[in-house]
């Protein structure tokens, strides 16, 4: 009874066991390292930086205008307050005040306005129909004896203000008669002839006063005091000076007096010395400006100690501010302004303005992550789409295509997903064909040959040499197509060796046609060899000559197995119009192949026809091998045909090939079969092409 082994098969509801995590679905990134996230923040600091650059910019540029214009409006102002101050120093009152308020408001383009303290009106440079109300802050306080030390430092030609803060120009009862001055200005000419004939350059200097003083070139009394040009007229005080002098220190002693403390005498130039002590020569006018020629004695005495100084100093100053009182304008308040308005430019960085530019900037950066929300969404939402029909194809579902919104960048890499999943989707389907292919091809020589061994085990068959030639050839068909996809994988993992060496392209042609001429006579073909044409001579050609011969053979039985009786099947060698190739050529007169299938007969596992008989069987295998094996050369394979007349199948193969693939001194094992004592072919001749193979069928993609 026959034994037989029991076959496993799969269960029609059985599926392959799942990949490792093929269905878990990745979380949802958190914001902090979504692309949309990371846009946010970069939009968000790049508006912040932008709005903070703006401002910084904005306020320098707008601090830097102002204070050159308050500068400006600074100096304008030091002048007029120093003009004006003047004014009240020289006149007992703001009487005619107003030609000097218009010819300023001219000269600096400014609004100049005067009031008393209590605001009433004393001048305005304008109009009364344009005038505007004067603001509550007053510019400056115009007071001849209480100086504005900050408006008196600016004022051009100003020395500076005096320690009691009273005007220089404030002179009062010190002021000289006509009488007085001539002589005095008499007396200084003589001393400023003596001078220069002692070859002493000198200068008259007029005081507030009015009393002349001669100032050495140089400012070197040492010089005037060597000379001997008398000065004792210019020394000593008038009777004007003495009488105020006096005045001034009965005023003094009061307020010392007052203190507790011991009078003192005041000199023209308001130092001081003890009362009982003598007359001291009095210095030159105007008071406090020390003169470039003493007339003997001391300046200044010393001190009795620091505090009785600073209690004279400041009685000093009250009895001056008094005697001076009625002979200066009273107090008035100035106002200056542009010409349009009452107040004076500035920046005025106020809660409200600063609530303002707050405000303005917080709207820009709304607006700027508004913006980038928007972009961000765009740009991200087609990401998605990319990642879920990802997941979905690693999950093995079938990959809706992702829709393309725009030729931009995303556009692009959206249609380069959609063509790889296509392309995937038809390497699947290829690779479940080659599946079913291959087991068909495989389960019909194993079924033959289990049946017949099946037989002779039962008795029923005799192991005679027939029974053994048919094994042997069924043998042979598992050992070609094991043969094929063993030459496919080496070639895709790049292991194809190479031996190269000088190749007679005519003998290899006829090789080949001598392996097929018998398998091509049974199917009443003519396979015949052209010469190359004499202006197409065939260069040398450096090649593996096994793989060649395999390539061309597997193009010969194809042709053979697709031309019916009566047909003809023609190779040719030539050389490339440019000589640097070597043009094989494989012509037959068949059925052709449609235009439609031409694009597809080198893929591997195509065919054209599904029936998988044996008459045209194939797992199409074979012109996806000489594909590679001429790449593998670095040459290229085409076709061409006319349904119903015929195919023309081109190798070319360049005389100096890049080797894309590994070579080697000698051929091993892994170089796939070849001819020889142990494959049981004639030497010389192709696996798979010898009178030993006999008419099978020899793998490839099939034409209708």
């Amino acid at each position: 009874m026959r034994r037989r082994r029991p076959v496993r098969r799969r269960r029609a509801g059985h599926r392959d066991a799942p990949v490792p995590g093929a269905a878990t679905r990745r979380t949802r990134l958190p914001l902090r390292k979504s692309l949309l996230g990371r846009l946010l923040a970069v939009s968000a600091l790049v508006a912040a930086c932008s709005v903070a650059a703006t401002a910084w910019i904005a306020v320098q540029t707008t601090s830097g205008a102002i204070r050159q214009e308050q500068g400006q409006n600074l100096t304008a102002d030091a002048r007029i307050y120093h003009t004006l101050l003047g004014y009240a120093a020289a006149h007992r009152t703001w009487d005619g005040v107003e030609k000097t308020v218009r010819e300023l408001a001219e000269q600096s383009g400014r609004r100049v306005a005067l009031t008393t303290e209590v605001r009433t009106p004393l001048a305005d440079s304008a109009p009364p129909s344009a005038s505007s109300a004067l603001p509550a802050q007053a510019s400056a306080v115009v007071d001849p004896l209480s100086v504005d030390t900050a408006l008196a430092a600016e004022s051009p030609g100003s020395a500076g203000t005096p320690a009691d803060r009273v005007d220089p120009r404030a002179v009062g009862p010190f002021r000289l008669p006509a009488a007085e001055l001539r002589n005095l200005r008499r007396s200084a000419d003589r001393l400023v002839s003596c001078l220069d004939g002692s070859g002493i350059a000198s200068d008259v200097v007029t005081s507030p006063s009015g009393r002349p003083t001669v100032q050495v070139v140089g400012n070197d009394p040492g010089r005037l005091q060597e000379s001997r040009c008398p000065t004792d007229a210019l020394d000593l005080p008038t009777a004007t000076e003495r009488k105020a002098l006096g005045a001034l220190n009965q005023l003094a002693d009061a307020c010392l007096k007052r203190q507790g403390r011991p009078g003192i005498r005041l000199r023209l130039d308001l130092s001081w010395g003890q009362e009982a002590g003598p007359v001291e020569p009095p210095q030159v006018v105007p008071p406090r400006a020390t003169p470039s020629y003493l007339g003997g004695g001391e300046t200044r005495m010393v001190p009795r100690d620091s505090e009785d100084d600073r209690a004279i100093a400041s009685c000093v100053g009250t009895a001056r501010r008094e005697q001076l009182s009625s002979y200066v304008a009273s107090p008035a308040l100035l106002f200056i302004g542009d010409a349009g308005a009452a107040t004076v430019p500035g920046f005025d960085l106020s809660p409200a303005n600063t609530a303002k530019i707050a405000g303005a900037a917080a709207l820009v950066l709304a607006l700027t992550v508004g913006a980038s929300v928007l972009a961000g969404i765009r740009l991200v939402r087609p990401l998605q789409a990319l990642t879920s029909a990802a997941q979905r194809m690693r999950d093995g579902a079938d990959t809706t295509p992702v829709r393309v919104a725009a030729d931009n960048e995303i556009g692009r890499l959206a249609a380069t997903f959609n063509d790889m999943s296509a392309h995937r989707s038809q390497l699947e389907g290829q690779r479940k064909a080659m599946v079913s292919d291959v087991a068909h091809e495989l389960r019909t020589p194993l079924s033959n040959i289990r049946g017949w061994l099946e037989a002779v085990q039962d008795g029923v068959a005799e192991p005679d040499p027939a029974f053994i030639s048919s094994l042997h050839e069924e043998a042979m068909q598992l050992q070609h197509i094991i043969d094929d996809l063993q030459d496919l994988a080496q070639a895709d993992a790049g292991a194809l060796r190479l031996h190269l060496e000088p190749v007679r392209v005519e003998g290899l042609l006829a090789q080949v046609a001598a392996a097929h001429r018998t398998h091509a006579e049974t199917a009443g073909v003519a396979l015949t060899v052209c010469s190359p044409p004499p202006e197409r001579p065939v260069p040398a050609l450096t090649a593996d000559p096994v793989r060649v011969r395999q390539a061309v053979g597997n193009l010969v039985s194809n042709a053979v197995r697709h031309t019916p009786a009566g047909g003809r099947v023609t190779l040719r060698a030539l050389g490339s119009p440019d000589g640097e190739a070597v043009l094989v050529e494989v012509a037959d007169t068949g059925v052709g192949i449609p235009p439609e299938d031409l694009a597809h007969v080198f893929d591997r596992f195509w065919r054209a026809e599904k029936s998988r008989s044996r008459r045209t069987g194939g797992s199409g295998l074979g012109l996806a091998i000489v594909r590679k094996l001429i790449e593998a050369h670095g040459g290229t394979v085409s076709a061409t045909s006319s349904p119903g007349a015929g195919s023309v199948f081109t190798l070319r193969l360049p005389t100096a090939p890049e080797r894309t693939a590994p070579t080697g001194p000698g051929r091993g094992p892994e170089s796939g079969p070849e001819s020889g004592p142990e494959s049981g072919l004639e030497p010389g001749l192709d696996p798979g092409f010898g009178p030993g193979f006999g008419p099978g069928p020899k793998l490839g993609p099939e034409r209708a």
